[in-house]
């Protein structure tokens, strides 16, 4: 041993001073420049990539496209409802779509509706079929009738066809299910029991029958003439009356506005009249009314049903009163 004194080791200050610390914190804040602002900008990226797949998924379905007339079921067109809390549970709900143009212009769609033109040209061969009485409930009549004609020649049952053609295609234009009496195909007839026993198996949500009138060259104008109450043998018209009367007073408004016809000055009352003694509206089980279009011997009715362009008004007139009636 030399003999010298060793001097005790030296301990760190455990109370650093201001240097002491600065030093310290040095190298720290060399590496936070460099990491945080690398941080920032992907976090910057990532954000914008999140709410970018929000907007537009990159394989989004496509939403289907309808054909015109297609509909959806009940739970396709309301969706699932929105869970509490999403953005889309406080949107106002969407206006429902409009109606397409084909369901706006069909408004008979799922409507059958019953034309009877009035008696048959062919009806005047036939007199012994014709003449045969048939049971009307509250009586008895003949099968059918020949009609009546203008002093010209030109018969009712040619007016009465080509009125109920005309509107048969307006009607079925709408939508309509039209099924007709007669057709012309036919050598007489039918009998006016028949006549009502079609428009009844066809189950008719209504029906008109077309005529024009012979009554005395005097009169003139049109008239509807609907069922009175009948309950007895096969006739019970009881269901039918009140509708009957509805769709009477429609065709008569019509008729008028759209012929420019006057009404009857002969007979009923402002263009209406009630009647029981008709096969026809005794036996009907659904709403039925007739229209004598005018009165073929005056004149000036005669001049205007042997028109053309007014049958078009006509037919125009009982299709825009059918309508009426079965979407009213």
């Amino acid at each position: 041993m030399t003999g010298r004194t060793t001097p005790p080791p030296v301990e760190p200050d455990p109370y650093p001073g201001p240097e002491q610390r600065a030093a310290l914190w040095r190298p720290a804040a060399k590496v936070a420049g460099v990491v945080l602002p690398v941080c920032l900008i992907g976090w910057l990226g990532w954000q914008a990539v999140a709410n970018s797949s929000r907007d537009v998924a990159p394989h989004a379905a496509v939403a289907p496209q309808y054909a015109e007339g297609d509909r959806l079921d009940a739970d396709e067109a309301s969706g699932s409802p929105a869970p509490a809390g999403s953005p889309e549970a406080g949107a106002a709900a969407p206006s429902p779509a409009a109606p397409s143009p084909s369901a706006a212009g069909r408004p008979l769609s799922g409507r059958t509706v019953l034309l009877d033109p009035g008696h048959n040209a062919g009806n005047a061969k036939h007199t012994a079929d014709i003449n045969r009485k048939v049971d009307i409930g509250n009586g008895r009549k003949e099968c059918d009738t020949t009609g009546t004609s203008t002093n010209a020649g030109y018969p009712e049952a040619e007016f009465t066809l080509d009125v109920v053609h005309r509107a048969r295609q307006i009607l079925q234009d709408r939508g309509a299910t039209v099924v007709l009496t007669q057709d012309g195909d036919r050598a007489w007839g039918p009998c006016i029991d028949e006549r009502a026993r079609i428009g009844n198996e066809a189950k008719a949500d209504a029906a008109v029958s077309v005529h024009a009138d012979g009554a005395s060259a005097s009169g003139s104008g049109f008239h509807v003439i609907m069922p009175g109450r009948v309950v007895t043998g096969p006739a019970d018209t009881a269901a039918i009356v009140d509708p009957s009367h509805r769709l009477g007073v429609l065709l008569r408004d019509a008729f008028k506005a759209g012929t420019g016809e006057p009404t009857s000055t002969y007979i009923g009352q402002q263009g209406l009249d009630t009647r029981t003694d008709l096969g026809g509206l005794n036996l009907s089980k659904v709403p039925k009314v007739f229209i004598e279009c005018g009165n073929m011997r005056n004149a000036g009715d005669a001049g205007r049903m042997s028109d053309p362009a007014w049958r078009q008004r006509a037919a125009q007139a009982v299709a825009d009163a059918l309508t009426s009636y079965l979407t009213g």
